[in-house]
């Protein structure tokens, strides 16, 4: 890392000075950090990325990724410097073709000087060039580069992109992206999106892979390896690819059985959420030893652990689910994790009902009755359970708890309206748990925040009254779990991130949550 160097000397000084415009004072750095309370330092202030074009090649003997990353951005404040999220060893970088100044500082911040400060509205390009070893780095105590036997792999929540791109690493600022990646023959890079192209040349193969509506970084991945492929169309026509690491083992099969059916589940789901929203869909498992599954826009990640006890199609109506909730309509900040996980919580619910294994209020039943008052999980609040418990078990079923209370208090016809609408209303944008409670009160019209209070914030479990008039009742019958419970509760730990190798520094457990 380097600094570019002024020339010492009071004269010199002076006349640097002088040379800059009188504008030029109002430039400012732009914040290290997006504004989120959960991750103060995650994400960055001070500009937008509307693209991310990324060059790679990667060495899967030795784990040696280099890349070229070209960022179209646009500023929001008059900048005279700007971060990155980022943890490779940069090499070089250009802001509009110029060579800028660029500094490592705190966890995983790449500062960029540019030579010319940018003013407010301006459009600029951002070229950096990197390379380095991914499983080398870590931040906060942890990776989330995942070494594979064949390769490795990018995928984990909330942060991913600083091991493989350079970024601004929070889900507020969304955009498009390229993925071209070179790997040696014989081995596959997998990524969002639609793949564009595969040229081979002197024993390299390139893979281009396309997404075109905006995506959070998060939700960007990266897996090579040796992969069986498949490949078919949904009932409505969205091309479905899915890939399985050869050296799944005896996992193999039931997580063919599994992701084979994402077709099928993708299709009832915009049952209730309206039209897929992308023009791609699947799944993919490398063969890691995380324990989680991750809603990776149009491809999620899935751990060959998922499939350890047999074929789970509970856990892809989960992930799938997320691609409405939480990719399409993304959070504002990592503290309204519950308009993602108690949504896709709760189409588990619908699609045990759809199976004929439970119905959502049997679900409910059993989930209310299985906790006791004094029982730690009314103590977390699914509306904003901290970073500590972003992944708790509260924020799932606690959180599809919620939405089965909300589906009693104004009816199916508004419950499922607001379902449907919500996606739609905040397409491939951001929003709270706030807007949610004020547009399922505008469609149901009814006021509902003692309801949201009641089951998204009060860190304790709700009243027998409250709980009869939301129809979920403590019987005997509710201890005793539906047929589907076992594939629901399976998918817990999915998004529970929760090996020791992935704790991190806010004591989440990186490694068995179904994101």
């Amino acid at each position: 890392m380097h600094r570019r160097l002024i020339a010492p000397g009071a004269l010199a000084s002076a006349s640097l000075l002088l040379a800059i415009p009188a504008s030029a004072a109002s430039h400012s750095p732009g914040a290290p950090g997006i504004g989120d309370p959960y991750y103060p330092a995650y994400g960055n202030g001070g500009y937008d990325v509307s693209h991310y074009d990324l060059r790679l090649k990667y060495r899967p003997a030795t784990d040696e990724l280099e890349g070229t990353a070209t960022l179209l951005v646009r500023a929001t404040q008059d900048l005279s410097r700007f971060n990155l999220d980022f943890l490779l060893d940069v090499g070089e970088v250009r802001v509009d073709g110029a060579k800028a100044s660029f500094a490592a500082s705190g966890e995983h911040e790449l500062e960029i000087t540019p030579r010319t400060p940018l003013a407010k509205g301006t459009s600029f390009s951002v070229v950096v060039r990197y390379r380095g070893v991914p499983s080398s780095k870590r931040a906060y105590g942890f990776t989330s580069w995942h070494r594979t036997p064949d390769g490795g792999v990018a995928a984990n929540e909330p942060e991913a992109a600083a091991w493989w791109f350079p970024g601004n690493d929070h889900p507020l600022d969304k955009a498009t992206y390229d993925v071209s990646v070179q790997v040696p023959d014989g081995t596959q890079a997998i990524s969002n999106g639609t793949l564009q192209s595969t040229d081979s040349r002197l024993g390299w193969t390139r893979y281009h892979w396309r997404s075109d509506k905006p995506q959070a970084t998060y939700l960007a991945t990266l897996a090579i390896g040796r992969f069986d492929v498949t490949r078919g169309t949904t009932e409505s026509g969205i091309p479905v690819l899915n890939a399985y690491s050869k050296d799944l083992g005896e996992h193999y099969g039931a997580a063919r059985a599994s992701l084979e059916r994402s077709g099928e589940i993708a299709d009832w789901l915009s049952g209730f959420f309206g039209p897929y929203p992308y023009d791609a869909l699947g799944g993919y498992v490398p063969n890691t030893d995380t324990g989680y599954a991750l809603e990776t826009q149009t491809r999620p990640f899935y751990s060959p652990r998922n499939f350890a006890n047999g074929s789970n199609t509970s856990l892809v109506v989960h992930e799938l689910a997320h691609q409405w909730y939480g990719d399409l309509v993304s959070v504002a900040g990592w503290k309204d994790i519950w308009i993602n996980e108690g949504f896709a919580r709760y189409a588990q619910w619908l699609w045990s009902e759809h199976e004929g294994e439970g119905t959502a209020q049997e679900l409910a039943d059993h989930v209310y009755a299985s906790h006791p008052a004094d029982d730690p999980f009314w103590t977390v609040p699914p509306g904003d359970p901290g970073p500590e418990n972003q992944f708790h078990t509260a924020v799932y079923d606690r959180g599809a708890l919620a939405l089965q209370a909300l589906r009693n208090e104004i009816g199916d016809e508004a419950f499922f309206a607001v379902l449907e609408g919500w996606p739609r209303a905040y397409a491939h944008g951001n929003a709270s748990v706030a807007d949610f409670r004020r547009y399922a009160e505008r469609v149901s019209g009814k006021p509902l925040a003692a309801l949201f209070d009641t089951w998204l914030f009060q860190p304790s479990k709700p009243a027998a009254p409250a709980a009869r008039a939301a129809s979920v009742a403590q019987t005997r019958e509710a201890s005793v779990p539906p047929r589907s419970w076992r594939k629901i509760a399976a998918t817990n730990g999915v998004h529970e991130h929760g090996t020791r190798e992935h704790e991190d520094g806010h004591g989440r457990a990186h490694g068995a949550h179904e994101d």
